[in-house]
Parts: structure tokens; C-alpha cells; sequence
């Protein structure tokens, strides 16, 4: 299993962008849009996670998620694991690869968003924040040091 960090640059944006797309979970598909539209400037990337040439989940590194008009940045957003993968610590090695990479970017903290219960705490986030999502529900926004 390897973890890559990947631009809009690299072979695998696409096939990525194509898993998004297709994957059972309906974020997906806009992050496989944003993929596609230019929506990742910058130093944002995408963490592809993949078992030989199969991509098996992915997670980014970006400048918001989604909730606006918040200080915050940057984020980890859309973790996802492909169902055949989960258990196995995957997302565990992709959120540290995206903190490893935004540190060496020189960032000193990330957030990150979600409504999970006790996930994000076991790996080091706090709730620093609860804010209404773009959809109306409202999320925890996270924070870890780096």
C-alpha cells in the first residue's frame, strides 16, 4: 500500500478523479467536479491511497471545506476509504501523509470538518468550533498542531 500526494500535474489526477466520481459515497462526485475544474491552486493537493495500480481512498489538502466565512486553514477534507480497504488504518495513513506534507509546506496546524463522533479524536483533533454546513447541518471543525 502507498500513499501519494498529487497535483493536477500528475498521471494519477484523473484515474482519481474517475474513482471520486464513481465511489459509493456521493461526495465524490464533487470532489471529482472540483477535480476536473480547476478547483485545487496553489499547494492544495489530493492524497491518493493505492494497493499496486488500484486506488483504494483518497483525502485532500485544501484552503476551505464546507463551511464559509471562517478563519480557518488549511484542511484536510474528503476522507474516504474504499469499503474493501476499511479497518486496515488507510485513513489513518493518508491524514498523517497530508499532515506531513502541509507541515513541510510550512503550515503549523490543519482543521478539519465532519459531524463523525470520536473518529478524529483518535487521531490528535480537538473541536474547536461547530458551524452550519453549505447543506444545513451543522459540523464540528477540528483542529490538530503539526
Amino acid at each position: 500500500m502507498t500513499i501519494e500526494i498529487i497535483s493536477p500535474a500528475s498521471p494519477l489526477w484523473e484515474p482519481v478523479a474517475q474513482y471520486a466520481a464513481a465511489c459509493s459515497w456521493s461526495a465524490g462526485k464533487a470532489l471529482a467536479q472540483a477535480m476536473r475544474s480547476g478547483g485545487f491552486t496553489d499547494w492544495e493537493r489530493v492524497v491518493a491511497a493505492l494497493d499496486d495500480n488500484r486506488i483504494c481512498g483518497y483525502c485532500t489538502c485544501a484552503k476551505t471545506d464546507c463551511i464559509p466565512d471562517v478563519p480557518y486553514t488549511p484542511y484536510i477534507g474528503f476522507v474516504f476509504v474504499d469499503e474493501a480497504y476499511r479497518g486496515n488504518r488507510l485513513s489513518q495513513r493518508m491524514i498523517q501523509a497530508a499532515m506531513d506534507y502541509l507541515k513541510s509546506i510550512g503550515f503549523d496546524q490543519v482543521y478539519l470538518t465532519s459531524d463523525h463522533e470520536n473518529l478524529y479524536e483518535k487521531y490528535g483533533f480537538t473541536v474547536i468550533d461547530r458551524k452550519t454546513a453549505f447543506w444545513g447541518a451543522e459540523e464540528k471543525i477540528y483542529v490538530r498542531e503539526l
